[in-house]
């Protein structure tokens, strides 16, 4: 069972959680929702015990649990399938006291007798009874399914981690959570680097876990298959609904619906109080009457209707018009020692057009953007941009780059210290950080807060030409909404790397398949610049 009881945190008087309580039973698979800010992450790592409350408590009652965390802490110098083995600490230390047990027994006890002999044996049959009991003939059938289910290649097993890319990694630590089935079980956007096939896997996986799980994603439709219970974060306080993403919202619109008429009602009854009390309030022989009213409006508990959720508000333009021919890519290859990552990548981008970047992670889409930007130079082939291209690179791992003693203000300076911080705070305030939010340090800010100052520093940059590497990832339900209609009103180029369906439905006009060291097109998605807008408007 995962538990909260009268939970509060505050940071610098920021007051995330109020009294903030809940309990999840075994079978429970509960999605954890709330706008960016709201504290999800912050409750998640009060339960594991990461941090601690201010007032309350939280944590677990029975077993274990395992907390999947945004950032994958693991050891570069494991193999992949050692770095799982290490999600059964005991599993492992019965394994190596069986091998010393063993090389004694062949080479050391016949010396000391059959007493030493007799002592061994005994010693060994109950390290085997005792890895028998945990189940550690089938860790490695385990550790194997998982692997499979999360789309890694039999070859990766005996790859150091320090040689996988870093959504790779995150999918090892979600591996090494999923391995251990641990009867409480946290998962902090555990869909985050995972593609379309890997995603599917882990939302039947999860589907189908008989344990308690408490489970922040954006992913709205992967909260529909996996849970049977939402706990909504605002304001610092919970409210539970039953069913799925889709339940929560039909339960929450109802629910705002019946506020909104019972304030109504309210307010009319005031006000014909109201006007009853200014009426007689100057006649004597109406004083009682009047004094009862106003002592019986003091007493209205006023009902608060749950405010609107802020949204972010931006577009994008391009600086300038770029040549025909924007981006020429040519004999492009990538090595990594004996790892290949490209192959005589060829591609020719031209104005407007929205080019999409598909492949497993690893196949090398974020190598070839980086090639692009010029961040990383290849192994061979050249990159031609146009004379009047002027490109802006977001990297998926954008938000690390942020530096945790500068403020929100700060860092959106640092690529625009020309601007006056009167339009720089304008432009924060359209990515809602208002007021005094723009003095708030990187360092305790959300990971979706965090998103969106990295989204702010790239956007507030001149550009006729966007690279984008998974633009979407960590970004909350409205936040994503908003950035990919102005992905789709741009009117400049785009080239990008993404597992975003929206992005390929509504977005791509050159889909290209990266995968094998090679970058080919599928023509089953080529369409013309404009051809989905004019779509959508005939549409409406």
């Amino acid at each position: 069972m995962i538990y909260a009881e009268n939970l509060a945190r505050s940071f610098g008087g920021d007051h995330v959680l109020r009294g903030v309580s809940f309990a999840i039973g075994d079978g429970e698979r509960v999605g954890l929702v709330g706008p960016n800010g709201a504290g999800k992450s912050t409750l998640l790592r009060l339960i594991a015990g990461d941090d601690q409350p201010d007032e309350g408590a939280a944590g677990w009652r029975g077993g274990d649990i395992e907390f999947h965390r945004q950032d994958a802490d693991l050891d570069e110098a494991h193999t992949l399938v050692e770095e799982l083995w290490t999600a059964f600490p005991e599993a492992r230390a019965i394994e190596r006291a069986l091998e010393e047990v063993a090389a004694e027994i062949e080479h050391g006890a016949p010396e000391r007798g059959p007493d030493a002999l007799d002592a061994l044996i005994e010693r060994q049959t109950h390290l085997f009874e005792r890895f028998e009991a945990l189940d550690g003939y089938r860790i490695d059938r385990r550790i194997g399914r998982v692997l499979d289910g999360l789309g890694f290649a039999t070859e990766d097993r005996t790859k150091r981690c320090g040689q996988f890319s870093g959504g790779w990694r995150m999918r090892i630590g979600l591996a090494k959570v999923l391995v251990h089935r641990p009867p409480n079980l946290l998962l902090d956007e555990p869909t985050n680097h995972l593609d379309a096939a890997a995603r599917d896997w882990l939302a039947l996986e999860l589907a189908e876990y008989r344990g308690a799980v408490l489970l922040v994603t954006h992913d709205a439709e992967f909260h529909d298959v996996v849970v049977n219970r939402i706990i909504e974060l605002r304001d610092g306080r919970a409210e539970s609904y039953s069913g799925n993403y889709s339940d929560y919202q039909r339960q929450k619109a109802d629910r705002i619906s019946q506020q909104q008429r019972a304030a109504a009602r309210q307010e009319r009854e005031i006000a014909k109080q109201t006007r009853f009390i200014e009426r007689f309030g100057a006649k004597a022989t109406k004083a009682t009457a009047v004094k009862s009213r106003e002592k019986a409006v003091a007493r209205i508990e006023r009902i608060e209707v749950q405010r609107e959720e802020r949204e972010v508000g931006f577009r994008l333009q391009s600086s300038g018009r770029t040549e025909q021919d924007v981006l020429r890519v040519d004999h492009v290859a990538q090595a990594f020692g004996d790892h290949v990552v490209l192959v005589d990548v060829n591609l020719l981008v031209e104005r407007g057009q929205r080019v999409l970047l598909l492949g497993p992670n690893g196949s090398g889409k974020s190598t070839l953007l980086k090639i692009i930007a010029g961040r990383q130079q290849p192994s061979e082939g050249a990159v031609a941009w146009s004379l009047r291209a002027r490109f802006g690179y977001y990297d998926q791992h954008q938000d690390e780059a942020l530096r945790a003693d500068r403020t929100v203000l700060d860092e959106v300076r640092a690529v625009a210290a020309d601007e006056p911080d009167v339009a720089l705070r304008a432009i924060l305030g359209r990515f809602l950080f208002r007021g005094d939010d723009v003095f708030k340090p990187i360092s305790v800010l959300s990971g979706g807060e965090r998103s969106r100052v990295a989204l702010a520093r790239f956007l507030i940059q001149p550009s006729n030409v966007l690279l984008l590497d998974e633009p979407t990832n960590h970004l909350d339900a409205a936040t994503r909404r908003k950035l990919l209609e102005a992905l789709e009103a741009y009117d400049g180029t785009i080239v990008c790397a993404s597992h975003d369906p929206a992005i390929l439905e509504r977005i791509a006009t050159r889909v290209y398949q990266v995968e094998g060291g090679e970058c080919l097109e599928t023509e089953e998605y080529r369409r013309e610049p404009g051809e989905k807008r004019r779509k959508a408007r005939v549409a409406e």
